[in-house]
């Protein structure tokens, strides 16, 4: 039974419904290996309401009445995503005792889909962090190397996926929170098109709020490509106030094999270096897509690097300010009204994008648009654009305090560990999906992701293009620290 837990979501939904397995032995499978697993990645069970609705799901499917994608899969959340009767932390000692009544709006939709939701996922501190610990539950361990994070703030998402603890997971991105995880994690990812799938029941904000931060997407992890096709499927469309007058029609892939993609490939850049270890996993990955006929473009450039940086972090910047505590904004806004000359510290120029005013938003916004025009400009040459992830592959727990003071180690030099969301910012700041499909490891044995951009609302393109790429490289391995 072991190895079943380690199948795509697809290839148990199919199980379930041939009555290979039952919604109820998947679910005491999946528990079990939680209860037994090292990494700390699944944080909250509710094993006698999951078992309820596997026995739902099974007695249904025996009587001829079952219906809906994911019908029995046993699946745990991000613990961001509110979810009625079961608490929603999200890190915080704040809300360590909060049930909310209600489920987040994706959480419903992949219920009325057939989910049995068992268990929430490990993540920082209000889902701040490209690592995975927090005063409540403590550390989530990479399953590669235990030593080392396994990102985040989807941390604990992308590590039980990789360890076999869960058929499908829901992550969160705003800052690479889903696609770092999958990289360092060596699983798949979809950060879908903004707006894509509501966002309502998503802590942060705080519990009860309606509005979503402006990047912030609601994704699936899984196993294979067609895992986050499957999941799309699902969680995509309007919320409920908006589907009384419209729908969504994703439009279809626009190829049908590898050969069909116009592909630019941007491996590396001196605004933010890809370490060796990482580039030489990205640069065989691409001859390997080259000999299988595929064509490729390695000097095309959407935008430059460092502009649509700059650009993102300031627009990430403004977006969280309206979770910060209100003397801890004042403070900001001391900070930003100094005068500042020549180079600029990172400090005062986050300061001064987290306190801007709003014609100086729109402004920035007039921006983003000048520059997604010019991505999509780019898309009528090309279908999809292939890049990292990160500089590096996963990193050595690191939790010191100061984040912004924290390192990590390129090509033998330090940098900052801010450097984590620069090829994540491409896709973010320009509301474009990206899908990650794992494309090898290094040489020390971790995973290495490879990121796909694609056009605006062309979610299926990314995804169908890390589809391609992982029947050449084989895409998802079992790590060994599960």
């Amino acid at each position: 039974m072991d190895d079943l837990a380690y199948r795509p979501a697809g290839e148990l939904v199919r199980a379930l419904a041939a009555r290979e397995v039952s919604s109820l032995e998947l679910l005491e499978l999946y528990l079990g290996r939680v209860e037994r697993s090292r990494l700390n990645a699944v944080v909250t069970v509710d094993p006698e309401g999951a078992r309820a609705a596997a026995r739902a799901a099974d007695d249904a499917l025996v009587h001829g009445n079952s219906t809906g994608r994911l019908r029995g899969l046993p699946m745990t959340v991000k613990d961001v995503f509110e979810t009625a009767g079961m608490r929603t932390t999200a890190g915080f000692p704040g809300l360590a005792e909060h049930v909310p009544s209600r489920d987040a709006d994706a959480v419903a939709r992949l219920r009325a889909a057939g989910a049995v939701v068992f268990g929430k996922t490990n993540l920082p501190v209000m889902a701040m962090d490209w690592q995975s610990f927090n005063p409540l539950f403590g550390v989530t361990d990479n399953p590669w190397d235990t030593s080392r994070t396994p990102g985040g703030s989807s941390g604990g998402s992308a590590a039980a996926v990789a360890a076999g603890l869960t058929g499908l997971e829901l992550g969160s991105d705003i800052r690479g929170s889903l696609r770092v995880p999958a990289h360092f994690c060596g699983v798949f990812t979809l950060k879908p098109t903004f707006g894509v799938v509501p966002g309502r029941g998503h802590v942060p904000g705080p519990p009860g709020s309606l509005s979503s931060a402006d990047m912030g997407v609601i994704g699936p992890i899984g196993r294979s490509a067609d895992d986050l096709e499957l999941a799309l499927d699902v969680l995509a469309g309007p919320d409920s106030a908006s589907a009384v007058a419209w729908g969504l029609r994703l439009p279809a892939a626009r190829g049908t094999s590898l050969r069909d993609y116009r592909i630019a490939v941007w491996l590396d850049d001196p605004y933010c270096p890809v370490d060796g270890a990482a580039l030489e996993v990205l640069r065989e990955a691409v001859e390997a897509l080259r000999h299988e006929g595929a064509r490729l473009d390695e000097q095309a450039r959407p935008v430059e690097l460092a502009e649509a940086s700059r650009l993102y972090e300031a627009l990430f910047e403004a977006a969280v300010s309206v979770g910060l505590p209100d003397p801890v904004f004042s403070a900001l806004a001391a900070a930003a009204s100094a005068p500042g000359a020549g180079d600029e510290p990172t400090a005062l120029l986050q300061a001064r994008a987290a306190t801007m005013s709003h014609r100086d938003w729109l402004r920035l916004n007039e921006q983003r648009l000048q520059l997604a025009a010019r991505w999509a400009e780019f898309f009528r040459s090309f279908d999809v654009l292939l890049c990292p992830v990160t500089p590096t592959a996963a990193t050595p727990h690191d939790h010191s305090d100061d984040l912004a003071a924290r390192m990590i180690t390129v090509n033998g030099r330090e940098r900052s560990v801010l450097e984590q969301s620069v090829w994540p910012g491409l896709a973010g700041a320009a509301h474009l999906p990206a899908a990650v499909v794992p494309v090898g490891r290094t040489r020390e044995g971790l995973p290495i992701g490879m990121q796909v951009v694609a056009p605006r609302l062309e979610d299926r393109t990314a995804i169908d293009v890390a589809r391609r790429i992982a029947q050449v490289l084989g895409g998802y391995e079992r790590p060994p620290a599960v």
